[in-house]
């Protein structure tokens, strides 16, 4: 994403934070608009040109923004440990603080990334009649063994290789971005998180997308979210790890304007 970053003051019950975000079509004031919720190390410039990409597809526009503690967001602070709740407490008061602030017209459409999936779900269970339809790709609804595999083999990699370097190229601050996710996710307490008593709530279309090759967690995540919810669609991608915006970026771009035209061009 080529533009410059714009940035909103935004207070929080724990404190004052800076907000890095970028709107994309936003003269198109007629069309819905998607939000871009991030992974757990991602941050706006990481989506790369994809949102750009998919709104052109959709003819929509989009709002994408850095998570406190990520890209040029406020930094996480040091010895500050997020706990268990942390994705409760994005889509319960940054998410509606950030559209608060922008002036953002409800409903919307959610586009979210494993945790930033994980938000999307939340948001929309918790505000369901500010939320039009959400494409989410493969999001935690609970803890499993892989997951906790693969961020510790991350952590290793840190230490260990030039994962930090690489890293820096997306946040100002990588440290705060890796230790942040990291550590929360390694915390023996996070192991008993789990979202399902939120999925019953929810309301909205859902178009809920996996690669079968995901190495942050199985094909069990989205199948189970679908048991429980009504308005669903499951996206199974063969050869895709757990980025399909990177692996399978044109198959997921059909498939979900295929998924937006369906639901009848909400809002």
């Amino acid at each position: 994403m080529s533009m410059a970053s714009e940035f909103v003051d935004l207070l929080l019950p724990q404190g004052a934070i800076s907000i890095e975000y970028q709107w994309l079509n936003q003269q198109a004031a007629d069309r819905p608009l998607m939000i871009f919720l991030h992974e757990g190390l991602g941050s706006l410039s990481m989506w790369r040109d994809f949102p750009a990409l998919l709104c052109a597809a959709l003819d929509c526009r989009g709002l994408v923004y850095s998570r406190p503690g990520y890209g040029l967001s406020t930094p996480r602070q040091a010895g500050q440990a997020w706990s268990p709740d942390f994705m409760h407490r994005q889509a319960d008061q940054l998410l509606p603080a950030l559209c608060r602030a922008l002036q953002v017209e409800q409903p919307v459409w959610l586009f979210g990334h494993s945790d930033g999936a994980s938000i999307g779900l939340l948001y929309a269970a918790m505000f369901p009649a500010q939320v039009a339809g959400a494409i989410l790709l493969a999001p935690h609804c609970f803890v499993e063994d892989i997951t906790i595999a693969n961020i510790a083999a991350a952590r290793t990699a840190y230490l260990q290789t030039d994962l930090r370097q690489r890293l820096a190229k997306y946040h100002a601050e990588p440290d705060s971005a890796f230790w942040g996710w990291n550590d929360i996710w390694l915390n023996p307490e996070f192991r008993a998180w789990c979202i399902d008593g939120h999925l019953a709530a929810l309301d909205c279309p859902l178009l809920l997308v996996q690669g079968n090759d995901d190495e942050y967690g199985t094909l069990e995540q989205v199948r189970r979210i679908a048991r429980q919810v009504r308005q669903c669609e499951l996206l199974e991608l063969a050869d895709c790890g757990h980025s399909p915006q990177r692996d399978q970026k044109d198959r997921l771009i059909e498939a979900v304007d295929s998924f937006f035209q369906r639901q009848g061009d909400k809002p």
